[in-house]
């Protein structure tokens, strides 16, 4: 199978496994863990921030952002297909009493000046503001990259209103190496921000969550507060380590792929790539067929390629470290395969 699901199936390197192995440990509760701490101090400056977090997932670095920030009965801001609010399960609702006011963005982008308008005046009717979250890059939007002019906008605006600003950077590398910028440049123009460890950088688990040294000491105890205080974790942050210090330099590979990807697909006939291809996400509709994205999936599945409904007529291709060069022709070639069979139903 061609797993193009997404970049979540990626597999651990055989340097992350050696590592695993050999991993420095201790209880990381109470911060005796080595490994960990290593991590958190290289996250830390790789994203220019004064401290970081090592969370179980990019839900829960979110998560902890929320509560850490917000008291419940406030209000946040966020795009409208924002991954907070379209795929975490309301948890800012359900944990944080906190509900969401959401901003229909330009492919993942916020316009300023509408989030500036979005931002709650002082009224006994309404909830305070508490927090604004830009994603980066953003997911349903085909990996669309919010160009960091835009996060500046917004972050200056946003601390003249005395409004912190979180980014949900699960694929922030992904921004960084596509944009030709370090990854500073866009992480400098929020408060704190979340970057996922376990997609295209390939380790097998967790998320990193940095911020200002007051921020993350709140945050520790809200990750307890969550369940996710870990003991001997040095086990799965030696491979952290690596995704962070030699696997995100080789995310322009994925990228390359998914643009040979949407080439390929433009030529068949009944499939339109509806995105533009910033990074290694791909989106097509599959109206053109006569079928939904499930019954396509379906197809694509018999003919040995795997990838994701991102809506009734779309279909999402995701492409990762485990998908080389050599195999986007042959998915293309199963993918036109798929297309005839759907097409002569």
């Amino acid at each position: 199978m061609i797993d193009l699901r997404s970049d979540t199936v990626t597999k651990p390197t055989e340097e992350m496994r050696k590592a695993m192995y050999e991993a420095e440990v201790g209880d990381d509760v109470y911060q005796d863990d080595p490994t960990v701490r290593l991590l958190e101090e290289t996250a830390a400056d790789i994203l220019g921030k004064e401290s970081a977090l090592f969370v179980t997932s990019g839900t829960q670095g979110n998560q902890i952002a929320v509560l850490t920030y917000c008291r419940p009965g406030q209000e946040i801001i966020l795009e409208a297909e924002s991954h907070i609010f379209y795929y975490e399960s309301g948890a800012t609702a359900a944990l944080a009493g906190v509900q969401t006011r959401t901003i229909q963005g330009t492919r993942g982008a916020m316009d300023p000046a509408a989030v500036k308008e979005a931002i709650r005046g002082v009224d006994i009717h309404y909830p305070e503001t508490g927090l604004i979250c830009i994603e980066n890059t953003h997911n349903r939007a085909g990996g669309a990259i919010v160009p960091s002019e835009n996060m500046r906008e917004i972050y200056e605006m946003a601390k003249s209103e005395g409004i912190p600003v979180h980014t949900d950077g699960a694929r922030l590398f992904n921004a960084a190496v596509a944009a030709g910028a370090d990854v500073k440049e866009f992480a400098q123009y929020s408060d704190t921000v979340q970057v996922c460890l376990s997609k295209g950088l390939c380790a097998p688990v967790g998320s990193i969550i940095a911020g200002s040294k007051e921020f993350i000491a709140i945050a520790r105890k809200w990750r307890k507060r969550l369940g996710g205080g870990m003991r001997q974790a040095g086990v799965i942050a030696a491979p952290g380590l690596i995704a962070l210090t030699k696997m995100k330099d080789r995310l322009a590979e994925d990228h390359a792929n998914a643009k040979r990807l949407a080439e390929g697909i433009r030529e068949i006939s009944g499939l339109q790539v509806v995105n533009q291809v910033d990074t290694n996400i791909l989106v097509a509709d599959v109206s053109g067929l006569g079928v939904t994205s499930g019954e396509f999936v379906r197809h694509l599945k018999e003919q040995g390629v795997l990838a994701g409904s991102a809506g009734s007529s779309t279909v999402r291709f995701v492409t990762h470290f485990d998908i080389k060069e050599n195999q986007i022709q042959d998915a293309v070639y199963s993918i036109s395969q798929a297309a005839r069979k759907a097409g002569g139903k």
